[in-house]
């Protein structure tokens, strides 16, 4: 009969064992997942203030537009104020070049100026879709953290709990 408990014991610590293995690789996964969809949310950034930077050059927008919107773009990548502000001032720029009536005359005369305009709205949309994935991604992690097995054995282990990324992206 002890052998019958023994066996049982050590059968019960395997499937645990198992088990929190499994669930340190979900949780692990997740982190790399994390990571991949902030690269992604940098790239669309980037790629969104280039095009817009472009937009300001384009002459396309009035000098003080222009000049919001090349400041808007500085910003955003001298690091003089958070990187989630920044970028929100981007998009009000953006948005404030875009609602100008003599924005729209200025893209049917000019050659060129629709594909730089679909450039910015598209760069603008992929970073709609970059940060809602990513803080998708980011809340599914911060909650696999969260569990009670994962705090008990550390799981996580030393990587850093993601942050929500929010600002402004309403064009």
């Amino acid at each position: 009969m002890t052998l019958f408990y023994v066996v049982l014991a050590i059968l019960v610590v395997v499937i645990m064992g198992v088990y929190v293995s499994w669930r340190a690789g979900r949780l692990d996964r997740l982190h790399h997942r994390t990571d991949g969809a902030r690269t992604a949310l940098d790239l669309a950034l980037v790629r969104r203030s280039s095009s817009a930077y472009e937009l300001a050059a384009s002459g396309l927008v009035d000098p003080a537009t222009s000049l919001l919107l090349a400041d808007a773009v500085r910003r955003t990548k001298d690091g003089s104020q958070p990187k989630d502000l920044a970028e929100s001032d981007l998009t009000r720029a953006l948005r404030a070049a875009f609602s100008q009536p003599e924005f729209h005359l200025s893209i049917t005369e000019q050659e060129g100026a629709e594909e730089l305009v679909a450039e910015v709205e598209a760069a603008a949309h992929q970073v709609f879709l970059a940060r809602k994935f990513y803080n998708d991604v980011a809340a599914r992690t911060i909650e696999a953290r969260r569990r009670p097995l994962a705090r008990v054995f550390r799981l996580a282990g030393t990587a850093a709990r993601p942050a929500f990324f929010e600002m402004d992206d309403e064009m």
